[in-house]
């Protein structure tokens, strides 16, 4: 197991929800505009976001790097009487195929910053056309703010973190619905408190 894993592993652990049960707010907003079919969750972790979905009705897809992440995630969707396909490894060992999905959503899905950008990109064969994408996740300027205050949560190295330049260099063929920096203040279990700066994107594939 590597130290990446295991950091996540061990996070993800305890009784209680390192990001809390309830779904991200930002995601809730924009999913509530779609109308429900596939969708994939990348770095979903415990599963908040996804039960979310597949209480709205959508066919609900999950991955992460963390056994416990995926451990919780099921009891959480067990517990709200919904199901979801959660599977637990890198994107490229998985069998998603291409065009599977209507939206995916990335939610704080902080991959390493080597490989972010070749993971979106990855991401993206696996939209259909016409399809969405919601992401939120913190901004480069983000790092003023967890150095000043640690419970916000995020990563601490800059190229973890996320510009509007980034996004639109990831997703050159979408129409872009919404895409905006923004502080934020931020209420998500253990992990996610207080002011932040985040990335906000909406965007539709041409």
């Amino acid at each position: 197991m590597n130290n990446w894993t295991k950091r996540w592993d061990d996070r993800y652990s305890t009784e209680e929800f390192a990001y809390g049960e309830e779904p991200n707010n930002y995601l809730k907003e924009q999913l509530g505009k779609l109308n429900p079919g596939t969708i994939l969750f990348p770095a979903e972790g415990e599963g908040r976001n996804a039960v979310f979905a597949a209480k709205l009705g959508w066919e609900v897809s999950a991955f992460d790097i963390s056994e416990e992440g995926k451990n919780k995630a099921l009891k959480l969707a067990e517990a709200n009487n919904v199901s979801i396909d959660y599977q637990v490894g890198e994107l490229e060992t998985l069998d998603f195929q291409k065009s599977q999905f209507d939206c995916i959503a990335l939610i704080y899905a902080h991959f390493p910053a080597e490989i972010k950008s070749d993971i979106h990109k990855q991401l993206d064969t696996l939209l259909k056309k016409d399809g969405f994408i919601i992401f939120e996740a913190f901004s480069k300027n983000h790092l003023e703010y967890v150095t000043k205050n640690e419970k916000v949560g995020g990563p601490k190295d800059i190229e973890s973190l996320f510009s509007i330049e980034e996004i639109k260099a990831d997703f050159p063929n979408y129409e872009i619905i919404e895409l905006e920096e923004k502080e934020i203040e931020l209420s998500e279990g253990l992990f996610h408190n207080g002011t932040g700066s985040v990335i906000r994107f909406v965007g539709r594939k041409k």
